[in-house]
């Protein structure tokens, strides 16, 4: 079988969410043929995607069916020059916002980073809320970065994810007070200065609100998308359609909307009550025409496990985990999705 065979042969694997064969979209990107080897390289940029783990698989599963052994990779065009770009071994920037505190953005970010770390992927988690660091906390990480000869820095690690916090920079119960230019100093050097080695996704914990932070950081790092966390609560709606628009004058991907804090059930009559309204969320992301990620309940396990350092979306038998684990590959497959979208319109 030749190039043009097997080309043919993948048109008949379709992109369930462009709505044509990976051929016609450009999702091919190159085939190399050596006798019952067949080497293929794929324009997908979400690893560990649900949506695009299954696509690689009918690809191995329609050449192997035809007596050949495929060897599959995988590359996307993100637009960037290697030599310029901040995190070159990083492949996927996604940042977790808030409009306001008191939403749960930390608890969504460190179960998002746990969520991606247990389906396979290499994550690394960058707690940017320099005012309210609560991440190492929240995955108990006791060991301290390390600095090295060159006076880079090592991040430590935690569920497999690599870490790195202004709570690892000063004292438990030091107040931090610094204005935007020391700020903008800081957030670069833990960018740049840190190891962050080859990541599939690093998860960014944005403060809440629109300030100096987020802007260092939408200007300074490539993010590739976002997800904005809210709860069914008007205020707190009023507050995500603030970080919408950051966003949106950034031209920085939004991947969706979750809802925290959704309902909560009653552990002893089973009823759920919707102790700050229901569907808040889901409007929100109607009405701006974004996908809706999912809603995580308001569980006491979700506090439990911030606390005591042991992320819920690693409970196989919780109903809530099975909830932040939708989520994460809801927002795994978003970021697929706006990879392709980016190939398909530019072939």
């Amino acid at each position: 079988m030749d190039e043009d065979a097997v080309r043919d042969l993948l048109r008949s694997v379709a992109d369930p969410d462009l709505d044509d064969d990976i051929v016609s979209l450009g999702l091919v990107n190159s085939i190399e043929v050596d006798g019952d080897r067949v080497r293929v390289d794929l324009a997908l940029g979400a690893p560990y995607s649900p949506t695009e783990t299954e696509m690689a698989g009918e690809v191995r599963r329609l050449l192997s069916a035809e007596g050949l052994e495929p060897e599959l990779s995988a590359n996307v065009d993100r637009g960037l020059d290697p030599d310029e770009q901040v995190l070159p071994g990083v492949k996927n920037v996604i940042a977790v916002s808030s409009g306001k505190g008191g939403v749960g953005k930390s608890t969504v970010a460190v179960n998002l980073a746990a969520g991606l770390s247990d389906m396979g992927a290499s994550v690394g988690l960058f707690d940017a809320d320099v005012y309210g660091p609560n991440v190492p906390r929240m995955v108990e990480a006791d060991e301290r970065p390390q600095a090295t000869a060159d006076e880079t820095i090592v991040p430590p690690e935690r569920f497999g994810i690599k870490l790195m916090s202004m709570a690892f920079l000063v004292g438990e119960d030091d107040p931090v007070i610094w204005r935007g230019p020391m700020i903008h100093k800081l957030i670069t050097q833990l960018v740049e200065d840190v190891e962050w080695g080859t990541l599939d996704y690093m998860v960014v914990d944005l403060p809440p609100g629109t300030g100096d932070t987020q802007l260092t950081l939408l200007q300074s790092v490539p993010i590739s998308g976002s997800v904005i966390v809210t709860t069914p609560q008007e205020v707190a709606l009023d507050d995500a359609r603030k970080g919408l628009r950051m966003f949106g004058k950034h031209d920085t991907p939004v991947l969706g909307i979750v809802e925290n804090m959704s309902g909560f059930r009653c552990p002893d009559c089973g009823s759920v009550h919707d102790i700050f309204g229901a569907g808040g969320g889901e409007r929100f992301a109607e009405e701006n025409d974004l996908p809706f990620l999912g809603e995580l309940p308001l569980d006491p396990d979700v506090r439990e496990g911030g606390d005591t350092g042991k992320p819920v979306v690693l409970d196989d038998d919780s109903d809530t985990g099975e909830a932040f684990r939708s989520f994460a590959r809801s927002t795994a497959n978003m970021q697929g999705i706006l990879h392709r979208q980016r190939t398909s319109r530019g072939r």
